[in-house]
């Protein structure tokens, strides 16, 4: 009795690849409405952990960098100051440690069944967005608060909003794809995220660094991010380094195609060593 093997694989081309993506779209909306879900269930206040998280920070780096340390806000409040850019790190900080995880987390479904191993840490990403559509209300709040009222770059940020997620995607899809293979990246990854917001410019203003070390600063690419959001924001007083936040983009740019080139190479395997 004759009898055939069916192999379940990746389209061979990159355009067969990105047809799967389409094609299990509806995989995607699940596991980021789940994912979603799973994270805020049975917590005491719910949803308003993304709204907590971030203003207790706030709080803490207005009172070090502003009350005590005397930093300049850039012709702002300094809690706008510092939550203009809270927002975009905060995104990127959840954005990496969920992608890191993701594919661990469903190791079962990854053993089991084909699709793009791709939509997992897209999906993480996603919901990392969506605390950050809720963590803006608190920048809202602030700008009432103050009676601050951004000018026309405002209509910019959509652009940073962009660079950002591309950089959060970027750097999960490495993690992701090491954390399969290396199981020592787990314990990395928090200590990326700590030390990245010392060296990031969340707690002040990146003008304070000084203008010889400006373009080595923004070999950090949240440098350019966090700057500019800021720009987008705070309008006003608030400038952007021409030179720096190019090299940080063009880092992003590095970081997602590189982040996709090593995720697509490794993902043949994962079901493999996961």
């Amino acid at each position: 009795m004759n009898t055939k093997k069916i192999i379940l694989k990746a389209g061979n081309t990159s355009s067969q690849y990105w047809q799967d993506l389409w094609h299990y779209r509806e995989l995607f909306y699940f596991l980021a409405w789940r994912d979603i879900l799973v994270r805020y269930k049975q917590t005491a206040i719910g949803i308003a952990w993304a709204l907590l998280r971030p203003f207790v920070t706030m709080v803490v780096f207005t009172v070090v960098f502003s009350n005590i340390a005397k930093l300049p806000s850039e012709g702002t409040p300094y809690p706008i100051l510092v939550f203009a850019a809270m927002l975009p790190w905060q995104f990127f900080a959840n954005a990496l440690m969920d992608c890191s995880n993701s594919l661990i987390n469903d190791s079962n479904l990854i053993s089991k069944v084909y699709f793009p191993r791709l939509i997992v840490p897209a999906s993480a990403v996603i919901v990392s967005f969506v605390d950050f559509l809720i963590a803006g209300m608190i920048l809202l709040a602030l700008m009432a608060w103050y009676n601050f009222v951004p000018d026309w770059r405002i209509l910019t940020l959509p652009f940073f909003i962009l660079i950002a997620f591309a950089l959060a995607m970027g750097a999960g899809l490495w993690f992701a794809a090491l954390n399969v293979k290396y199981r020592d990246f787990r314990y990395v990854v928090p200590f990326v995220v700590q030390f990245g917001l010392y060296i990031s410019p969340v707690g002040f203003s990146s003008s304070v660094v000084p203008e010889q070390w400006r373009l080595l600063y923004s070999l950090n690419p949240m440098v350019g991010v966090i700057d500019g959001f800021r720009w987008a924001i705070l309008g006003g007083e608030s400038k952007l380094y021409g030179s720096g936040f190019l090299l940080s983009v063009a880092l992003v740019v590095i970081v997602l195609a590189t982040g996709i080139w090593y995720f697509r190479r490794m993902e043949r395997k994962f079901a493999d060593v996961i």
